[in-house]
């Protein structure tokens, strides 16, 4: 198949992931974390301090509390384990970044398949691959970056997943467009005129990694993706 493909009654996947979050948080949380361990750990004396002169100063014949005390004693306990449990936590969250990161680098250079509706013209030739649940008439419109429609086309399209579509670069006044960032959009009905939803996918080459988001998102046709999104690896 031959032309572009976007979907009707599925939504067209969008090649733009939004960034996440800066990692900045992990650290504010880090920081949090310190904070509360030192004020735990100078509360903890405190208390220490304070049970201590208690009971250098009890009545003899009316002791304090002991059971009191214990459950004090279990109290602060309780709460220097969940800071050291949080602690935990933040060192396998940074282990699972690194990791994230060292995946992410692997991918650079490499041929991917990703789900995305917006492919890169290059050397007068765009590829998409289109999933089809059914036998279907699909009717295919690819627009510029600036979202001028420069090519449509209908097309009578077996069921198969993955199903490549090459556009040219043509338009139907036969204008050649220029390289860049070109849209498809395919809707598509089958022999009963019932709706059928299609599914778009890019393929291109990883060009870079941005690892200062996390995940790091990968550079695909000037479009950014996170590893999630791979499909599957051409090459």
């Amino acid at each position: 198949m031959t032309a572009a493909t976007a979907n009707t009654a599925s939504p067209i996947v969008s090649g733009t992931t939004p960034l996440p979050a800066s990692s900045s948080s992990s650290s504010s949380a880090g920081a949090a974390s310190a904070l509360a361990s030192q004020q735990i750990a100078g509360n903890f004396q405190s208390f220490l301090t304070l049970l201590t002169t208690q009971l250098q100063n009890q009545n003899p014949l009316d002791p304090l509390d002991t059971n009191q005390f214990t459950q004090q004693l279990v109290e602060f306990a309780g709460v220097q384990q969940q800071l050291n449990t949080n602690d935990s936590l933040a060192t396998l969250v940074s282990l699972q970044q690194t990791a994230q990161s060292t995946q992410a680098l692997g991918f650079v250079g490499k041929t991917a398949v990703v789900n995305g509706s917006t492919a890169a013209l290059s050397n007068s030739s765009a590829t998409w691959q289109l999933s089809v649940p059914s036998n279907s008439n699909v009717d295919i419109s690819i627009a510029s970056s600036t979202g001028q429609t420069v090519f449509t086309g209908s097309y009578s399209v077996a069921a198969g997943d993955n199903q490549p579509f090459t556009w040219n670069g043509q338009g139907n006044d036969g204008t050649q467009w220029p390289d860049g960032s070109y849209t498809l959009k395919a809707t598509a009905k089958d022999s009963s005129n019932n709706t059928v939803a299609i599914t778009t996918a890019i393929e291109g080459v990883v060009n870079s990694v941005d690892l200062t988001q996390s995940p790091p998102l990968l550079s695909i046709g000037g479009q950014t993706y996170t590893v999630s999104q791979i499909q599957s690896i051409v090459n």
